[in-house]
């Protein structure tokens, strides 16, 4: 029997960034590829942004071997602020300064071994502990026409409870590649879903709003991944997990209709760079030009 849940508050909010990355080798050989950066800014940091910008108070990184640099990102590093200040880089301070999170805020677990999105989530669970929380996939860089996309999905939360998941529309000759969600009636400023289906056959897909790695999510799912049986690629897949959760508590969904760049692959990257360079007043002329000059226009 499904069920609706408290509207607790969200707080904490857990990022898996224990993936190999080998389809940016050699790149991500010694640098992880949530920081590689997007202009001049990691990966990984979009993603932190958008979680602050919703009221995250704690963010919690599951890592893997070699990614320490991750977390002496988000550390203070004295020596480059004592230089910073003795040269009067004034606006250079600031930038450190507006992404530095507060003593106390981070924390960071290992994923010990690369057994699927399931399994790094369920490794945060003793840093989440029992309240709800938001799931954000660093390889998705989101560019919001308004407010960022988890700003969106804790309104929706803050109207319906239960479990958001971020969805927008791909073109449905595309649905095959992506988790698509069964749309059902309009609640609460997103809809409920009444189904997920992951990698749907074009002609069997329920809708063309695929699942493009923004959630909130209950603890109970915690239980649900410790027992839960691999699944594709013989890895313990987030879905599959939030599938059985849907039989006990409500889920629903907010379509984000701003641009995702999927910086887990080469193409989507690279589009990231393209597409927030040219935004920026420091580097959006000098881009165009140089885009058009290459393109013969």
């Amino acid at each position: 029997m499904v069920s609706s849940c408290p509207k607790r508050p969200v707080r904490k909010a857990v990022f898996p960034v224990a993936g190999l990355g080998t389809r940016f080798l050699p790149a991500s050989k010694a640098v992880p590829k949530e920081m590689l950066t997007v202009v001049d800014m990691p990966v990984i940091q979009y993603a932190v942004n958008e979680a602050r910008e919703a009221g995250i108070e704690h963010f919690v990184f599951v890592t893997g071997r070699n990614k320490g640099v991750i977390e002496d990102h988000f550390d203070l590093q004295p020596e480059l602020v004592g230089m910073l200040a003795s040269r009067n880089k004034s606006d250079m301070l600031e930038v450190l300064s507006k992404n530095q999170p507060e003593a106390g805020r981070t924390s960071f677990t290992r994923q010990q071994e690369p057994l699927g999105l399931g399994h790094a989530v369920w490794c945060a669970r003793d840093i989440v502990g029992d309240e709800p929380f938001a799931l954000l996939l660093p390889d998705m860089v989101m560019k919001a026409k308004n407010e960022g996309c988890l700003s969106s999905l804790m309104e929706v939360y803050n109207n319906t409870g239960g479990n958001i998941i971020a969805v927008e529309e791909c073109d449905p000759k595309d649905v095959s590649s992506y988790g698509v969600v069964v749309l059902g009636e309009e609640q609460g400023g997103g809809f409920a879903i009444n189904g997920m289906v992951e990698k749907p056959a074009v002609e069997d897909a329920p809708s063309n709003l695929m699942i493009n790695g923004r959630y909130i999510l209950q603890p109970e799912i915690f239980k649900l991944l410790e027992n839960q049986e691999t699944g594709a690629g013989g890895e313990i897949q987030i879905t599959d997990a939030m599938l059985r959760l849907a039989k006990m508590q409500e889920f629903f969904g907010y379509t984000f209709t701003g641009s995702t760049y999927d910086c887990g692959s080469k193409e989507g990257f690279i589009a990231a760079n393209v597409s927030f360079a040219l935004d920026r007043d420091d580097t959006g002329p000098v881009v165009r030009k140089l885009v058009a000059e290459l393109l013969g226009i």
